[in-house]
């Protein structure tokens, strides 16, 4: 009671001697994170319809440029799989029927291409197979068109039959993720296996959205990272001040002191995303960590020797629902870009928002 007293009493008395904290929280914060997407201060009446718009053009753009790629390019022989590769990367594809013009599938394998190659003393770095899971009678262009390019599979008209009937989108979507795991297993045997759905955009996750990052939630680790990070900053603050002079207020190191300096920078890296903080741990691989995750999604999974296996089997012993679908573990910050903005199982909206 006496260090929660001691601490109000300095709240007061900063507020009332000098109103830098107001400023930061009211004015430099607002203006240096209104544009940024996930931050509390993102104005999103004045900036997400024209950044939504934005940001479709951009895809769309892409997508033909895909499109005119794959048109133009020669028989490519990555549709010959290894008998043992070290990675098989997995593209579990559907026909997205209000993002055609989109053509993600052509947008991830056309990055993939690029970075097929990258490897020092090998032919090319991953072995790939399309997993086309479409169940409607006009099919799937995308993976047509790619299947000189690129091992195309599908199940047979009686499998497709039966697993579309009398279940709802999300089962129907774990089953064809275990079909793709298994056929992929069954084809190459291979070491790793990286399951890609055809809206996640490689550039080298495995990824969670971005608006799910944020340090407000019920996970421990992140209410851990985020007491650390702001006793870190309010340490190094308090050590440093004494060396500064005509500071407006006195502040030394002090209990009351820590406490209420670990609370501000804790409120500031909130309000200004723990996303774009993420962002600073692409500098070194070293810094990257393994996480739980909760929610969604499954862009991009890596399942690291047999395991690919392991989850097959375990997905095929549950029955997934709205608010029960197939997500699990998480690498930070991601190495996935998500690139859909339509979804394959849920219903659209006319104009895509980021948000």
């Amino acid at each position: 009671k006496a260090t929660l007293k001691t601490l109000c009493a300095l709240l007061r008395s900063h507020v009332s001697r000098s109103p830098s904290v107001l400023r930061h929280f009211g004015v430099l914060l607002p203006l240096c994170c209104h544009r940024l997407v996930y931050s509390y201060y993102y104005i999103k009446p004045l900036f997400l319809d024209s950044m939504s718009e934005s940001a479709l053009r951009e895809s769309l753009a892409r997508g033909q440029d895909a499109l005119h790629f794959w048109k133009a390019k020669e028989n490519s022989d990555f549709y010959k799989l290894s008998e043992e590769p070290d990675l098989l990367v997995t593209i579990v594809t559907v026909r997205r029927h209000k993002a055609l013009d989109f053509h993600y599938l052509l947008q991830v394998t056309q990055r993939l291409n690029d970075l097929l190659f990258g490897c020092e003393g090998k032919l090319r770095c991953a072995d790939v197979l399309i997993c086309d899971v479409e169940h409607g009678e006009q099919g799937n262009e995308d993976a047509s068109l790619l299947e000189k390019h690129f091992k195309v599979v599908r199940r047979s008209s009686e499998e497709r039959d039966a697993n579309i009937n009398s279940m709802n989108s999300f089962e129907r979507e774990k089953r064809d993720y275990v079909f793709c795991l298994r056929k992929g297993l069954e084809l190459t045997h291979a070491k790793n296996v990286v399951v890609l759905e055809d809206d996640a955009f490689l550039y080298v996750k495995l990824y969670h959205p971005e608006r799910l990052q944020r340090y407000w939630n019920p996970e421990p680790y992140r209410i851990l990272e985020w007491i650390g990070l702001g006793s870190v900053l309010a340490t190094a603050l308090l050590l440093v001040v004494p060396y500064c002079k005509r500071l407006p207020v006195a502040v030394f190191l002090s209990r009351a002191h820590l406490l209420f300096f670990t609370l501000y920078f804790m409120a500031v890296v909130e309000l200004f995303g723990r996303h774009y903080l993420l962002e600073l741990r692409r500098f070194s691989p070293q810094l990257y960590q393994l996480s739980p995750v909760t929610e969604c999604c499954t862009p991009a999974m890596l399942f690291p020797g047999n395991s690919s296996l392991r989850v097959a089997n375990y997905l095929d012993a549950l029955f997934c629902s709205a608010g029960n679908a197939k997500d699990t573990v998480l690498l930070e910050p991601n190495l996935i870009s998500h690139i859909g903005a339509f979804s394959s199982i849920r219903g659209n909206p006319a104009v895509p928002k980021l948000l």
